[in-house]
């Protein structure tokens, strides 16, 4: 029976389980009751996991992330699955049959998601995490191994009525990816038989996959287990979370720079902050409380906004890239030293705000026109006569001023200011530049 939060026992504000509800983590769950006590109870170990169907984990992910270093904080141990053979099938969409990526892409991206991961939570003490692949045991299981002790415990009946299942039967799915389910209630048995692990959590589209796992465990006479689902994280205008105009908003830093993840963070919508915060920050409720009252009263602060961007930059790049996200969102609008900025840094920050590649310096007016900052020579030499032109933070006093070699920053680069807000980067592209 599918349990969801609005239907769970009432409950004060002191267990952990609360604080759960509390922040909206608990979508489904199996057994309330027994959930509440093996969340509130002694360390159990639980497992969440990750597919490798791209070369790396994105922001969809920080919820599976962020609960999972939660459930640690709080006593209990993860076993972070690293799906190296579910990562081989594909679970199904509605749209269309997934391509099948090659085994040995596959594995490299396992890796690299591992290494991802690795950040998140702790690997020593009692309850120290523990990376798991379930290639390690799938692999090793022939075709009649596979349909003997595992496809014998699943009903097709209950199989097609899964919701995605039903919206292929008329376009067509493969027994590939029918078979999916299988393997990830295969996976939760496996874990529970190898390291006693109690529970699973994912997100709510894994509810059917999830529960499919806890029913197998029975089935084989183990147990009993217990699961949950998180919700899908959304966004109030309709738009998909995690992305942007540039595509999807990923953790590997060279896929998407620390920066620009930071400004992901720091332009989310009033609408939505109080609820990612509650989703993946780890401070109390009472500061998290009060960073929701100052967004309605103080919404141009954007105090809750650059709390959760700090944070979970930090979390995932590092508080030394955090550092440098910092500086560079001050010295871009003249708080600070460009100069004490890496390259890396710069020159991300000046991708997003727009970054125009030049084989040659112009003066100053025609650089103001070629970054986009001005429409025409005319408004760059009205914006340069009225002080509100910049090149690296100081300000242009003549329309035709030599911009030189010495001015561009790490060899290459220029910030072009208009005004206190409006920026754009120039990228000097000659063979003489050096990074």
């Amino acid at each position: 029976m599918t349990v969801t939060d609005s239907n769970l026992p009432p409950a004060g504000r002191d267990s952990f389980t609360d604080d759960l509800r509390w922040r909206g983590l608990i979508q489904d769950s199996t057994d309330p009751d027994e959930l509440r006590a093996l969340l509130d109870g002694p360390a159990t170990v639980f497992y969440v996991g990750f597919d490798p169907t791209a070369p790396s984990l994105h922001a969809g992910h920080l919820m599976q992330v962020a609960t999972a270093r939660r459930l640690q904080l709080a006593g209990h141990r993860p076993l972070l699955l690293v799906g190296g053979a579910t990562g081989q099938i594909g679970d199904p969409k509605e749209s269309a049959e997934r391509t099948l990526n090659a085994p040995e892409v596959v594995a490299g991206w396992v890796q690299r998601i591992r290494d991802q991961l690795a950040p998140f939570v702790s690997y020593t003490g009692d309850n120290a995490a523990l990376l798991v692949n379930n290639l390690d045991w799938t692999g090793e299981m022939s075709v009649v191994e596979f349909l003997r002790d595992v496809g014998k415990h699943f009903p097709v009946n209950k199989m097609l009525a899964r919701e995605v299942v039903r919206a292929r039967l008329e376009s067509g799915i493969s027994f590939t990816e029918f078979s999916y389910q299988l393997l990830q209630a295969n996976d939760f048995f496996e874990l529970h038989r190898r390291y006693g692990c109690q529970l699973q959590f994912g997100g709510s589209d894994q509810w059917g996959n999830i529960t499919a796992g806890v029913d197998y465990v029975r089935r084989r006479g183990a147990g009993p287990v217990q699961a949950f689902t998180t919700p899908l994280v959304t966004k109030s205008d309709g738009s998909k979370f995690g992305k942007t105009e540039g595509g999807a908003i990923w953790l590997d830093p060279e896929m998407t720079s620390p920066y620009a993840f930071y400004q992901f963070w720091i332009n989310v919508d009033d609408r939505d902050v109080g609820r990612y915060l509650r989703y993946f920050s780890f401070r109390s409720r009472e500061e998290l409380e009060a960073l929701e009252k100052e967004t309605a009263e103080r919404p141009a602060s954007r105090a809750a906004q650059r709390a959760l961007a700090e944070e979970l930059t930090t979390l995932v790049h590092g508080e030394r890239e955090m550092a440098q996200v910092v500086a560079a969102s001050q010295a871009l609008f003249g708080r600070g030293s460009l100069a004490d900025l890496s390259a890396a840094t710069l020159r991300a920050a000046l991708t997003e705000a727009g970054l125009v590649r030049l084989d040659k310096l112009p003066e100053a007016a025609a650089l103001l026109k070629e970054s986009g900052l001005v429409p025409s020579m005319k408004e760059a030499r009205r914006v340069i006569a009225e002080g509100g032109a910049y090149v690296n933070n100081v300000r242009v006093t003549e329309a035709d001023a030599v911009i030189g070699a010495d001015d561009l920053l790490h060899g290459r680069y220029l910030v072009l200011r208009r005004g206190k807000r409006s920026f754009a980067g120039v990228e000097l592209d000659v063979p003489a530049a050096v990074e």
